[in-house]
């Protein structure tokens, strides 16, 4: 039984003229209080995830759920069909499962908050915020473990509840799940900020509708729904084809030895609907890389890829949702069953954008992006320091973004364009390490007209023995290059023991023992080249070389022969770029991948230091297509 919204007033709204000037008012508006929900939520937080990182996404809904101004794009109608409660004015809903909610959160450590606009007894918008938080109990520290096998080993499970009714704050349900953290100070501050920020939010919806009127308020949203809905229209009758496309990526593992993870999706057009299928996708994994992927937050992936890439000046929200149809098997890895694990999923969120890029890019490859940095590496540490003080980070790792059409891809970037990283001098404040590199890994993007963003090469001294946990992808495949650019390089991960000994640790490794004064070299992968390599500027290699971004061996991957300070020798780059075209012959290809699965399988532990993952093997109730 879906939501019960109590009204004391039933009047419907009226439809009323909106001029252009007022629209624009209000757009600007909302989109201002969108902004101030952000401050209002750093400036409160106290977790690292949040307050630095800001691993948080807010929206600004309208009366019935769409969103107007946001991020990952309303998840309150799918909150509506599986709440089975009221909401009336005065309460505020709190949840964490992502099976309670048809996955609008997608793993149990992202915390949201909605909260219900009245005014005059009826609700007028929607107010929300999620955030990840860095510990909500199970059975490692972080909440994240990679073997998890079902979602109740991955800390508490917050069903959507009332954290306030009728006005009324409900501290004994706090307390409950505050009990469940290791670091119960850290969540409810994180929780208090993302109360806040719905509250400031709410303040000016409630402010503007004081001055324009329910009505007018209810009118323009209507509208900026509606204008989107006839951009999106015209930007996709313009851009997909009614002959369907296919993309295939992978995750390389599951942290449990099986891999790789397979994702596919096949785009097409009937008429003026886009249709998405993930017909192909392998079943689901029996450790937590399971993505519970919401319908309505890969429309909005859809919709902010195209908005981007074709007309970036459309305002992107909800409005255009009818306009696509998305289908998701049940049953795989991106529609598992209940109670498969969940915690590890960002990997696969993360991979959508590559899906998207190489599924819209097949149509106008002057617009393709190649594979870029698509996922959000974690790294974990805690322990008990001298003072026998509990000590836990939880931080989020960059690399390289792809190269793409109008130019490189920025080097040691975050997935998610409103990161910020963690600043070292936070780190060495708060935690019990030193951070001893932090520098662009030179020749790890990959080779192009437009070079692939480098990744990170980062090490921790610890300074205190403890646990790290290290959660990352594209260790095995490779971050494919396009047009006939390079792929990135791959992760890896090393760990220099104070003994001087080194080993290669896992990409997805719970309960890494440290001691201290062992250093771990987190690094990270780099984004796949755009365009021929061949074709660019010698001089700029060479500059790239003094920059430190590009290593004189690097620079033969262009054609360019060049010394130590980046001085080109032009005599013998125009010769060396001849015998390598002479060699290759065309280069015309659309996507450059690397070595297929097989021979990334027979080569994997002589070139990562690591066994190759085995060929997964599914459970009898996987569905019958992808088992096949």
């Amino acid at each position: 039984m879906p939501a019960q919204i109590i009204e004391t007033n039933t009047a419907p709204f009226a439809t009323v003229d909106v001029d252009p000037v007022t629209l624009d008012i209000m757009e600007n508006a909302l989109r201002n209080a969108r902004i101030e929900m952000d401050a209002t939520l750093v400036r409160t937080a106290m977790s690292p995830g949040i307050r630095e990182q800001g691993d948080a996404f807010p929206l600004i809904a309208d009366r019935g759920g769409k969103m107007i101004v946001g991020q990952f794009g309303s998840f309150i109608d799918g909150f509506l069909r599986a709440y089975d409660g009221t909401i009336e004015e005065g309460d505020m809903i709190f949840l964490s499962d992502p099976y309670s909610c048809e996955g609008a959160v997608s793993h149990n450590n992202d915390w949201l908050v909605l909260l219900p606009v009245f005014r005059g007894g009826r609700p007028v918008a929607w107010t929300a915020m999620f955030g990840h938080q860095s510990d909500i109990g199970g059975k490692v520290a972080g909440s994240i473990p990679i073997d998890s096998r079902s979602v109740y080993e991955e800390g508490v499970r917050i069903p959507p509840v009332k954290i306030y009714k009728q006005g009324e704050y409900n501290e004994d349900l706090v307390k409950l799940v505050l009990h469940q953290s290791r670091k119960p100070d850290w969540c409810a501050a994180d929780l208090n900020a993302l109360i806040a920020s719905c509250r400031v939010a709410a303040r000016r919806v409630d402010e503007m509708c004081e001055r324009f009127g329910e009505d007018m308020f209810a009118s323009a949203t209507d509208l900026l729904l509606e204008r989107n809905y006839r951009a999106m229209k015209a930007l996709i009758a313009e851009s997909i084809g009614e002959e369907k496309v296919s993309f295939t990526d992978y995750i390389c593992d599951d942290g449990v030895g099986n891999g790789p993870y397979k994702i596919r999706c096949t785009m097409w057009r009937e008429g003026e609907k886009v249709i998405l299928d993930f017909e192909g996708t392998d079943p689901q994994a029996p450790s937590s890389i399971n993505f519970y992927l919401n319908e309505n937050m890969f429309k909005m992936f859809f919709g902010i890829y195209m908005i981007m890439v074709f007309d970036p000046q459309i305002l992107f929200n909800d409005g255009f949702y009818d306009l696509i149809e998305v289908r998701i098997p049940e049953g795989s890895l991106l529609k598992p069953r209940y109670p498969a694990a969940l915690a590890g999923r960002t990997h696969a969120l993360g991979r959508i954008f590559d899906i998207l890029g190489g599924l819209l890019g097949q149509r106008t490859p002057e617009f393709l992006n190649a594979a870029g940095f698509s996922s959000s590496p974690h790294l974990m540490f805690s322990g008990f320091d001298k003072k026998g003080d509990w000590f836990q980070l939880f931080q989020i790792g960059f690399g390289g973004i792809p190269g793409r059409p109008l130019g490189d891809g920025p080097d040691g970037h975050s997935l998610w364009p409103g990161f910020t990283n963690v600043p070292n001098e936070f780190l060495e404040r708060y935690f019990p390490l030193r951070i001893e590199r932090y520098e662009a890994l030179a020749d790890s993007g990959g080779a192009g007209l437009h070079r692939g963003g480098n990744g990170i090469k980062m090490t921790y001294r610890f300074l205190e023995p403890g646990t790290v946990a290290i959660h990352d992808d594209r260790w095995f495949t490779y971050p494919w290059g396009v047009n006939g650019g390079e792929p990135g390089r791959r992760a890896t991960k090393i760990l220099e023991r104070a003994d001087g000994s080194e080993e290669i640790v896992g990409n997805k490794q719970d309960g890494v023992e440290v001691e201290e004064g062992d250093l771990l070299h987190f690094i990270t992968w780099g984004g796949g080249g755009w365009g021929d390599p061949l074709e660019r500027d010698p001089e700029l290699v060479g500059l790239e070389i003094r920059q430190g971004l590009v290593t004189p061996e690097g620079a033969r991957a262009y054609g360019v022969v060049a010394d130590a300070k980046g001085k080109v020798d032009a005599d013998a780059t125009d010769t060396l770029r001849a015998e390598m075209k002479e060699q290759r012959g065309a280069n015309d290809t659309l996507f450059n991948a690397g070595p297929d699965i097989e021979t990334l399988r027979a080569n994997c532990e002589e070139e990562t230091g690591l066994p190759a993952p085995k060929q997964p093997v599914w459970e009898a109730h996987a569905y019958a297509e992808a088992a096949e």
